[in-house]
């Protein structure tokens, strides 16, 4: 929606939104936790609040919205195949293209925990949309796998609507979500987090009746402490996958640090005229993020689409020391950019550098779970351009 209103407010006439879900808004339908809009709305809001905002400025616009539409093809020259139960196939030929699929779970079956196949095993994200949506409760005796920021939101969740949760384990040494979930999630409702320990069996014939839990080593190896814990229902909360089959179809080059394809500043992919944002491009950890995304991506699509798209110089980014993935993979703007950094571990007191020192800030604290922002001027962007590549490194201060 946000690329959408983009593309709308530079002039674009003739724009289609497309969405398999009966209303916009995607996973943000929910989400009734609050939390969302502090820094795009400067307001504390709800997830449906967030995606209501978007949803009634696109009343105001002619963009053309489909719903309980799938995009099932992308081909040459930017065709577009989609399908729904009114008007069976519908063939659509783009000048831009933005991706804005989002992203989906990990499964039990991709972290390969061994035991029996009884009911009563969700993702969290799941568990979610049955209490949320449709009004049931999953479970009331609880261990949640991962500590992602889904699952974090589901045990406070389930725990106030009645059910016990007993546990939520931990392969890392630190948590996977943010910490004011940490905080308001576990802590505020004395929930145990056990770090260094995952599920090793699961057992159970027709519903889940309990889990062994183990304490792990440096390689995730199971070490001698095990313990068992009675329970009737497992949430997986182990990660978040961008969603690209589409992308892969196009295909655009794919990036297997972040996920998602091969992007520039300006979120165009490999392939000309195909812009991507959102989840669907990295695993972003604030919805604010997302919507920000999408208007530099709607922008960009606009440009491109009426051929005032800049031809810029594109310097590749590289991850440096303790750097799990650095994007945009390529610096083109001349005016202004956003470099988005995920780290491989938590730090204290570090130093944030890069080629030149064309970056050189110090931060108290930097997490794997909470993506760093850093904005990049028209000055500095002039010293990028003059680099083969522009590295970034985070080390100790």
């Amino acid at each position: 929606m946000a690329a959408a209103l983009k593309a709308h407010e530079m002039g674009v006439k003739n724009i289609l939104l497309v969405d398999r879900l009966p209303e916009p808004g995607g996973i943000l339908q929910q989400c009734i936790h609050n939390g969302f809009g502090l820094q795009k709305f400067h307001k504390d809001l709800t997830g449906p609040e967030y995606a209501d905002m978007y949803i009634k400025q696109l009343k105001n616009t002619n963009i053309q919205v489909l719903l309980q539409t799938m995009a099932i093809e992308i081909s040459k020259h930017n065709r577009v195949i989609l399908s729904n139960k009114a008007d069976g196939l519908i063939e659509v030929c783009a000048k831009a293209i933005v991706l804005a699929m989002g992203c989906r779970e990990r499964t039990r079956q991709q972290v390969s925990i061994p035991g029996t196949r009884p009911s009563g095993i969700f993702t969290a994200g799941v568990a979610q949309r049955f209490m949320n949506i449709e009004g049931y409760l999953p479970g009331k005796e609880v261990v949640v796998v991962g500590s992602g920021d889904i699952g974090l939101i589901m045990a406070r969740r389930m725990t106030l609507e009645g059910a016990k949760v007993h546990a939520v384990t931990e392969l890392l040494p630190y948590p996977g979500g943010l910490t004011r979930n940490i905080v308001q999630c576990l802590n505020d409702y004395d929930i145990p987090l056990y770090l260094r320990h995952n599920v090793i069996e699961i057992y159970g014939k027709d519903r889940v009746t309990g889990v062994k839990i183990a304490n792990v080593g440096e390689e995730g190896s199971p070490l001698q402490k095990t313990f068992e814990v009675p329970c009737d229902t497992l949430l997986f909360s182990v990660g978040l996958i961008p969603e690209n089959e589409l992308s892969r179809m196009v295909p655009l080059m794919m990036n297997s640090l972040t996920g998602g394809p091969y992007i520039d500043d300006t979120f165009m992919t490999s392939k000309p005229g195909v812009f991507i944002c959102g989840n669907a491009a990295f695993v972003n950890d604030l919805a604010d993020y997302v919507s920000l995304e999408g208007e530099i991506a709607g922008g960009s699509a606009a440009k491109f689409a009426v051929g005032n798209y800049p031809n810029d110089t594109r310097i590749p980014t590289v991850a440096g020391q303790n750097v799990r993935f650095v994007t945009p993979n390529f610096i083109s703007r001349n005016d202004s950019a956003t470099l988005y950094i995920r780290v491989k571990y938590p730090m204290t007191d570090v130093r944030i550098t890069s080629t030149n020192n064309v970056i050189h800030m110090v931060k108290k604290i930097v997490k794997p779970s909470e993506m760093i922002e850093i904005k990049l001027d028209a000055e500095m962007l002039k010293k990028i351009k003059s680099l083969k590549e522009f590295r970034i490194d985070v080390g100790p201060e």
